[in-house]
């Protein structure tokens, strides 16, 4: 008498068959993927590096928050995460950020580090790698740094979004610089 031994082949030979542990983790994980995506794709929000002001600077940056405008170029304002009187966003992504209240700038080591006047408020620009143009406030009792991404600067380092924050500026952080040109007077 003979013996047929019968043996199951895989109807896809490289596929083999999943154990229940291995199901079980590998169901948890594509429900934590799928849940990642899912929530990155909703809740993306701009997420600006917050700075630490301390005594009189972080009240200034606290009154230039509430004085921040609902658009700057044309975009509309939104929440950053996390949310802070340091910070602020415009726009759907890339966005225009603010930070207030960050540390003394790097370009400002360099006596050729130029200023440019938008509205009775200097800004200091440097063009990024990723080429935005980050703007900061030169001679202000604290630092007020604008983050312009190259989709609004463009190739030609277009600046005028800067106009929108310019009274919020002058308004809560005075200037330092006798130069500086006077707040225009509103009727």
């Amino acid at each position: 008498m003979s013996t047929v031994f019968a043996r199951t082949v895989p109807l896809v030979p490289h596929l083999r068959p999943v154990r229940p542990r291995r199901r079980a983790a590998l169901s948890v994980a594509a429900a934590l993927l799928c849940a990642a995506v899912g929530c990155s794709a909703a809740d993306d929000a701009p997420r600006p590096a917050v700075p630490a002001p301390s005594g009189h600077q972080a009240a200034l940056c606290r009154a230039l928050h509430k004085e921040l405008p609902d658009e700057v170029g044309g975009l509309k304002r939104r929440a950053t995460d996390p949310v802070s009187d340091f910070t602020a966003a415009w726009g759907d992504g890339p966005w225009i950020e603010l930070r207030c209240g960050v540390p003394r700038p790097e370009i400002f080591n360099d006596v050729r580090t130029q200023a440019v006047d938008i509205d009775g408020v200097k800004w200091s620009p440097e063009r990024l790698p990723d080429g935005s143009i980050r703007c900061t406030t030169p001679l202000r009792p604290v630092y007020v740094e604008v983050t312009l991404p190259k989709e609004v600067a463009g190739g030609g380092g277009d600046m005028s979004a800067l106009v929108d924050l310019a009274a919020a500026v002058r308004k809560a952080v005075p200037s330092d610089d006798p130069d500086d040109s006077p707040a225009p007077k509103t009727p």
